[in-house]
Protein backbone atom coordinates (compact mmCIF):
# COMPACT_ATOMS: atom_id res chain seq x y z
CA UNK A 1 0.00 0.00 0.00
CA UNK A 2 2.80 2.44 0.90
CA UNK A 3 4.50 1.72 -2.44
CA UNK A 4 1.26 2.32 -4.34
CA UNK A 5 0.62 5.65 -2.59
CA UNK A 6 4.20 6.81 -3.16
CA UNK A 7 4.10 5.75 -6.80
CA UNK A 8 0.82 7.55 -7.40
CA UNK A 9 1.98 10.76 -5.72
CA UNK A 10 5.23 10.76 -7.68
CA UNK A 11 3.47 10.10 -10.97
CA UNK A 12 1.04 12.97 -10.50
CA UNK A 13 3.82 15.51 -10.04
CA UNK A 14 6.76 14.09 -11.98
CA UNK A 15 6.18 12.95 -15.55
CA UNK A 16 8.77 11.78 -18.04
CA UNK A 17 8.34 13.77 -21.25
CA UNK A 18 9.85 12.42 -24.46
CA UNK A 19 8.83 14.48 -27.45
CA UNK A 20 5.07 14.20 -27.87
CA UNK A 21 4.77 11.49 -25.22
CA UNK A 22 4.36 11.62 -21.44
CA UNK A 23 4.90 8.73 -19.05
CA UNK A 24 4.32 8.23 -15.36
CA UNK A 25 7.09 5.66 -15.04
CA UNK A 26 10.74 6.08 -15.95
CA UNK A 27 11.61 2.65 -17.29
CA UNK A 28 11.60 1.76 -20.97
CA UNK A 29 12.02 -1.96 -21.50
CA UNK A 30 12.94 -4.15 -24.43
CA UNK A 31 11.25 -7.23 -25.83
CA UNK A 32 14.18 -9.40 -26.94
CA UNK A 33 16.05 -12.40 -25.52
CA UNK A 34 13.19 -13.84 -23.41
CA UNK A 35 12.72 -17.60 -23.23
CA UNK A 36 9.09 -17.22 -24.24
CA UNK A 37 6.54 -14.60 -25.20
CA UNK A 38 4.60 -15.40 -22.03
CA UNK A 39 7.59 -14.52 -19.81
CA UNK A 40 8.13 -11.37 -21.86
CA UNK A 41 4.51 -10.31 -21.42
CA UNK A 42 4.55 -10.90 -17.65
CA UNK A 43 7.89 -9.12 -17.28
CA UNK A 44 6.65 -6.08 -19.18
CA UNK A 45 3.66 -5.89 -16.87
CA UNK A 46 5.80 -6.22 -13.72
CA UNK A 47 8.11 -3.42 -14.88
CA UNK A 48 5.34 -0.84 -14.86
CA UNK A 49 6.67 0.45 -18.18
CA UNK A 50 4.34 2.30 -20.52
CA UNK A 51 6.74 2.19 -23.45
CA UNK A 52 8.45 -0.89 -24.89
CA UNK A 53 10.99 -1.05 -27.67
CA UNK A 54 10.97 -3.54 -30.54
CA UNK A 55 13.88 -4.21 -32.92
CA UNK A 56 12.40 -3.81 -36.38
CA UNK A 57 15.38 -5.27 -38.25
CA UNK A 58 16.43 -8.00 -35.85
CA UNK A 59 13.04 -9.29 -34.75
CA UNK A 60 11.15 -8.81 -38.02
CA UNK A 61 8.13 -9.03 -35.73
CA UNK A 62 8.58 -12.82 -35.47
CA UNK A 63 10.84 -14.45 -32.90
CA UNK A 64 10.37 -18.22 -33.05
CA UNK A 65 9.76 -21.12 -35.40
CA UNK A 66 6.01 -21.12 -34.75
CA UNK A 67 5.74 -17.77 -36.51
CA UNK A 68 4.06 -16.22 -33.50
CA UNK A 69 3.82 -12.48 -33.82
CA UNK A 70 5.48 -10.62 -30.95
CA UNK A 71 2.82 -7.92 -31.23
CA UNK A 72 0.18 -10.43 -30.14
CA UNK A 73 1.81 -10.37 -26.69
CA UNK A 74 2.08 -6.58 -26.36
CA UNK A 75 -1.17 -4.86 -25.40
CA UNK A 76 -1.51 -1.86 -27.77
CA UNK A 77 -3.86 -0.14 -25.32
CA UNK A 78 -1.28 -0.36 -22.55
CA UNK A 79 2.06 0.25 -24.27
CA UNK A 80 3.42 2.74 -26.76
CA UNK A 81 5.82 0.95 -29.08
CA UNK A 82 9.25 2.41 -29.68
CA UNK A 83 10.74 0.89 -32.85
CA UNK A 84 14.52 0.65 -32.81
CA UNK A 85 17.21 0.20 -35.41
CA UNK A 86 19.21 -2.47 -33.56
CA UNK A 87 21.50 -4.41 -35.88
CA UNK A 88 22.23 -1.48 -38.21
CA UNK A 89 25.85 -0.57 -39.01
CA UNK A 90 25.40 2.32 -41.46
CA UNK A 91 23.42 5.52 -41.42
CA UNK A 92 21.60 4.53 -44.60
CA UNK A 93 20.56 1.18 -43.12
CA UNK A 94 19.34 2.83 -39.90
CA UNK A 95 17.29 5.41 -41.79
CA UNK A 96 15.72 2.71 -43.96
CA UNK A 97 14.89 0.59 -40.90
CA UNK A 98 13.39 3.55 -39.06
CA UNK A 99 11.12 4.28 -42.01
CA UNK A 100 10.04 0.65 -42.12
CA UNK A 101 9.17 0.78 -38.43
CA UNK A 102 7.13 3.92 -38.99
CA UNK A 103 5.11 2.28 -41.75
CA UNK A 104 4.40 -0.77 -39.59
CA UNK A 105 3.18 1.32 -36.66
CA UNK A 106 1.14 3.60 -38.89
CA UNK A 107 -0.64 0.49 -40.17
CA UNK A 108 -1.28 -0.52 -36.55
CA UNK A 109 -2.43 2.99 -35.63
CA UNK A 110 0.09 3.01 -32.77
CA UNK A 111 1.11 6.44 -31.41
CA UNK A 112 4.77 5.39 -31.52
CA UNK A 113 4.93 5.80 -35.29
CA UNK A 114 6.48 9.26 -35.11
CA UNK A 115 9.62 8.29 -33.21
CA UNK A 116 12.53 5.87 -33.21
CA UNK A 117 15.28 4.61 -30.96
CA UNK A 118 18.32 5.09 -33.16
CA UNK A 119 21.24 2.66 -32.99
CA UNK A 120 24.07 2.74 -35.52
CA UNK A 121 26.75 0.33 -34.35
CA UNK A 122 30.46 0.44 -35.07
CA UNK A 123 31.19 -3.29 -34.94
CA UNK A 124 29.60 -6.56 -33.87
CA UNK A 125 32.06 -7.30 -31.04
CA UNK A 126 31.74 -4.19 -28.87
CA UNK A 127 28.30 -3.02 -30.13
CA UNK A 128 29.52 0.50 -29.44
CA UNK A 129 27.88 3.24 -31.52
CA UNK A 130 29.58 4.63 -34.60
CA UNK A 131 29.68 8.33 -33.68
CA UNK A 132 29.86 9.79 -37.19
CA UNK A 133 27.20 7.49 -38.65
CA UNK A 134 24.97 8.10 -35.62
CA UNK A 135 25.22 11.86 -36.09
CA UNK A 136 24.49 11.55 -39.83
CA UNK A 137 21.48 9.30 -39.24
CA UNK A 138 20.14 11.66 -36.57
CA UNK A 139 20.29 14.62 -38.94
CA UNK A 140 18.56 12.67 -41.72
CA UNK A 141 15.80 11.28 -39.50
CA UNK A 142 15.09 14.63 -37.85
CA UNK A 143 14.76 16.16 -41.33
CA UNK A 144 12.35 13.33 -42.16
CA UNK A 145 10.07 14.24 -39.25
CA UNK A 146 11.18 11.66 -36.69
CA UNK A 147 11.58 12.28 -32.99
CA UNK A 148 14.94 10.57 -32.47
CA UNK A 149 15.95 8.91 -29.21
CA UNK A 150 19.62 8.43 -29.87
CA UNK A 151 21.79 5.64 -28.40
CA UNK A 152 25.23 7.09 -27.78
CA UNK A 153 28.48 6.45 -25.98
CA UNK A 154 29.17 8.40 -22.80
CA UNK A 155 31.18 10.99 -24.77
CA UNK A 156 29.92 14.44 -23.68
CA UNK A 157 31.08 16.11 -26.93
CA UNK A 158 29.11 13.68 -29.10
CA UNK A 159 26.12 14.00 -26.76
CA UNK A 160 26.10 17.75 -27.25
CA UNK A 161 26.37 17.46 -31.02
CA UNK A 162 23.51 14.97 -31.19
CA UNK A 163 21.30 17.34 -29.26
CA UNK A 164 22.29 20.18 -31.59
CA UNK A 165 21.35 17.92 -34.52
CA UNK A 166 17.81 17.76 -33.14
CA UNK A 167 17.75 14.54 -31.12
CA UNK A 168 14.66 14.42 -28.90
CA UNK A 169 16.71 12.54 -26.30
CA UNK A 170 20.35 11.54 -26.07
CA UNK A 171 20.79 8.12 -24.44
CA UNK A 172 24.36 7.47 -23.28
CA UNK A 173 25.33 3.92 -22.39
CA UNK A 174 26.13 2.95 -18.83
CA UNK A 175 28.38 0.18 -20.23
CA UNK A 176 28.41 -2.03 -23.36
CA UNK A 177 25.10 -3.46 -24.55
CA UNK A 178 24.14 -6.66 -22.75
CA UNK A 179 27.28 -6.67 -20.60
CA UNK A 180 25.52 -6.22 -17.26
CA UNK A 181 28.50 -4.20 -15.99
CA UNK A 182 26.35 -1.35 -14.70
CA UNK A 183 27.42 2.30 -14.63
CA UNK A 184 31.14 2.16 -15.44
CA UNK A 185 31.85 5.85 -15.82
CA UNK A 186 29.55 7.98 -13.65
CA UNK A 187 31.78 11.01 -14.13
CA UNK A 188 31.24 11.04 -17.90
CA UNK A 189 27.50 10.60 -17.39
CA UNK A 190 27.52 13.59 -15.04
CA UNK A 191 29.25 15.70 -17.69
CA UNK A 192 26.80 14.50 -20.35
CA UNK A 193 23.93 15.52 -18.09
CA UNK A 194 25.53 18.90 -17.42
CA UNK A 195 26.09 19.62 -21.12
CA UNK A 196 22.70 18.39 -22.28
CA UNK A 197 20.71 20.17 -19.59
CA UNK A 198 22.68 23.45 -19.62
CA UNK A 199 20.03 26.10 -20.20
CA UNK A 200 17.50 23.35 -20.87
CA UNK A 201 16.91 21.50 -17.57
CA UNK A 202 13.90 19.59 -18.91
CA UNK A 203 15.84 17.99 -21.78
CA UNK A 204 15.38 14.21 -21.29
CA UNK A 205 18.49 12.07 -20.88
CA UNK A 206 18.01 8.30 -20.75
CA UNK A 207 20.71 5.85 -19.68
CA UNK A 208 20.63 3.04 -22.23
CA UNK A 209 22.52 -0.27 -22.08
CA UNK A 210 24.73 -2.14 -19.64
CA UNK A 211 22.41 -2.34 -16.65
CA UNK A 212 22.78 -5.63 -14.75
CA UNK A 213 20.62 -5.32 -11.66
CA UNK A 214 18.34 -2.98 -9.74
CA UNK A 215 21.12 -1.07 -8.00
CA UNK A 216 22.46 -0.01 -11.43
CA UNK A 217 19.10 1.57 -12.22
CA UNK A 218 19.09 3.39 -8.89
CA UNK A 219 22.61 4.74 -9.50
CA UNK A 220 21.65 6.03 -12.96
CA UNK A 221 18.58 7.77 -11.58
CA UNK A 222 20.48 9.23 -8.62
CA UNK A 223 22.97 10.77 -11.05
CA UNK A 224 20.06 12.71 -12.55
CA UNK A 225 19.11 10.62 -15.57
CA UNK A 226 15.48 11.04 -16.53
CA UNK A 227 14.98 7.36 -17.21
CA UNK A 228 16.62 4.02 -17.96
CA UNK A 229 16.19 1.76 -20.98
CA UNK A 230 17.04 -1.90 -20.42
CA UNK A 231 16.36 -5.39 -21.70
CA UNK A 232 18.96 -8.10 -21.07
CA UNK A 233 19.12 -7.53 -17.30
CA UNK A 234 15.49 -8.64 -17.07
CA UNK A 235 15.36 -11.21 -19.87
CA UNK A 236 18.47 -13.08 -18.66
CA UNK A 237 17.72 -12.91 -14.93
CA UNK A 238 17.05 -16.21 -13.20
CA UNK A 239 13.54 -14.93 -12.44
CA UNK A 240 12.76 -12.29 -15.06
CA UNK A 241 9.38 -11.21 -13.65
CA UNK A 242 10.81 -10.69 -10.17
CA UNK A 243 13.79 -8.78 -11.57
CA UNK A 244 11.44 -6.64 -13.63
CA UNK A 245 9.56 -5.65 -10.49
CA UNK A 246 12.87 -4.88 -8.75
CA UNK A 247 13.87 -2.58 -11.63
CA UNK A 248 10.58 -0.73 -11.30
CA UNK A 249 11.14 -0.08 -7.60
CA UNK A 250 14.77 0.92 -8.17
CA UNK A 251 13.76 3.54 -10.73
CA UNK A 252 11.26 5.00 -8.29
CA UNK A 253 13.74 5.00 -5.39
CA UNK A 254 16.55 6.49 -7.46
CA UNK A 255 14.36 9.26 -8.83
CA UNK A 256 13.02 10.16 -5.39
CA UNK A 257 16.56 10.17 -3.96
CA UNK A 258 17.74 12.51 -6.74
CA UNK A 259 14.85 14.89 -6.17
CA UNK A 260 15.40 14.78 -2.40
CA UNK A 261 19.10 15.63 -2.72
CA UNK A 262 21.72 13.53 -0.98
CA UNK A 263 23.66 14.75 2.04
CA UNK A 264 27.20 16.05 1.42
CA UNK A 265 30.03 13.55 1.71
CA UNK A 266 32.35 14.19 4.64
CA UNK A 267 35.85 12.99 5.43
CA UNK A 268 35.13 12.48 9.13
CA UNK A 269 32.25 11.15 11.18
CA UNK A 270 29.39 13.35 12.33
CA UNK A 271 27.33 12.24 15.33
CA UNK A 272 23.65 11.66 14.63
CA UNK A 273 22.60 12.63 18.15
CA UNK A 274 23.02 16.22 19.45
CA UNK A 275 25.74 16.89 22.03
CA UNK A 276 23.88 19.66 23.87
CA UNK A 277 23.12 18.59 27.42
CA UNK A 278 25.37 15.55 27.31
CA UNK A 279 27.39 15.03 30.51
CA UNK A 280 31.10 15.26 29.77
CA UNK A 281 32.95 11.97 29.99
CA UNK A 282 36.31 10.60 29.16
CA UNK A 283 36.65 9.24 25.59
CA UNK A 284 37.47 5.78 26.96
Amino acid sequence: MVTEVSERAQAEEDLLRLGDHEFQGRLIVGTGKYESFDIMRDSLEASGAECVTVAVRREKLYTDGKQQNILDYIDPDRYILLPNTAGCYTAADAVRTARLGREILLALDNPGANWVKLEVLGDSKTLLPDPMATLEATERLVADGFQVLCYSSDDPILARRLKAAGATSVMPAGSPIGSGQGILNPNNLRICLEYLKDGDPDYPVIVDAGVGTASDVAVAMELGADGVLLNTAIAHARKPVAMSHAMRLAAQAGRLAFLAGRMPRRLYASASSPRDGVIASRPW
